[in-house]
């Protein structure tokens, strides 16, 4: 097995600027197909106008659940003030597959992306394509997560400035035709410290920025002693989690460093903003009521609504 290092790989967070220009993609054989189905979404470039339907999109606002990402849109409906022509509703613009859901509104697409790097993976590069078939440009991806908190008050959010592998790497490492590719995980720090900036006193919840880990397993990635398997003990455990508290790790989740990886790759500004349900420290189960977690869902998405609305100039 070889290992082909990307020639970005040796940049920083603070040297990644993405620009607001049209949407890319890094694959000639694109432009040489007859048509594109994006399979997952049920959309095609034959099938679809691609151009009327998501020119206009500007923000891309990615979660795990489909509900919650539904919730997420008719959300955004209310803080955008937009109007749904009469007799009209939200659907599922991917309803002809049940693999992802996908709404619109206004300039904001609301995308499930499932649970883990591999679902996230193959709703990204559709949604990358979409975007580029569609002529959008100046386009800001969002990941709206939950996490396992590190030291700090469940409900509280972490704002991610930079994603890290389960050994503290700053890249995604991914195998392609026998190689492995180092993929760097930066993430654009101008919108880390605007995401901050919109956090306010009165939120009846804290949001600091930090380190995210981001595994490929719930359990033994994360050190959970709650497994089907476990060949570690607690005192293992508790170091490790320490340690990587130390290094500046506040959140681990599954999801962020393929996402950050891939928005650099695309040249997309993108941000990771997620929930901590539990504090990893303390234990590794969630027992917290199921309305005080609907609750604590809808945090991230305040801070992306406020940004949204402060780019668009809605107040």
């Amino acid at each position: 097995m070889s290992t082909r290092v990307n020639n970005m790989d040796s940049a920083t967070k603070e040297d990644y600027k993405p620009q607001d220009g049209p949407i890319e993609i890094k694959n000639r054989h694109i432009a040489e197909m007859d048509e594109d189905v994006l399979y997952h979404i049920a959309l095609g470039t034959r099938s679809h106008d691609l151009k009327d339907m998501f020119r206009d999109i500007k923000f891309v606002c990615f979660g795990g659940s489909p509900s919650r990402m539904k919730k997420f849109a008719f959300f955004m409906v209310d803080q955008l003030k937009f109007k749904l022509p009469a007799g009209q509703t939200l659907e599922d613009i991917a309803h002809g597959s049940d693999r992802y859901v996908l709404y619109k509104v206004g300039p904001v697409l609301s995308v499930s992306h499932g649970m883990g790097i591999p679902s996230l993976s193959i709703i990204f590069h559709e949604i990358v394509k979409l975007l580029h078939h569609a002529g959008s440009s100046g386009v800001t991806f969002f990941r709206i997560g939950t996490s396992g908190g590190l030291g700090m008050v469940p409900g509280s959010v972490v704002i991610t400035d930079e994603a890290v592998d389960g050994i503290l790497r700053p890249y995604m490492e991914l195998a392609t035709m026998g190689m492995m590719i180092h993929l760097p995980s930066f993430l654009d720090q101008d919108i880390v410290q605007e995401l901050y900036s919109l956090a306010e006193k009165n939120d009846h919840f804290q949001t600091i920025v930090g380190k995210t880990m981001c595994t490929h397993d719930f359990y033994e990635g994360q050190a959970r002693l709650d497994g089907a398997f476990c060949d570690y003990t607690k005192e293992d455990k508790m170091m490790f989690l320490r340690r990587i508290h130390e290094k500046g790790v506040r959140n681990i989740e599954m999801e962020s460093l393929c996402f950050a990886s891939y928005c650099h790759r695309a040249n997309i500004r993108g941000a990771v903003i997620c929930v901590a349900l539990l504090d990893r420290l303390e234990g590794d189960q969630i027992s917290t009521p199921h309305d005080i977690m609907e609750d604590w869902q809808s945090r991230p998405q305040i801070l992306v609504a406020r940004y949204i609305r402060k780019k668009l100039g809605i107040h």
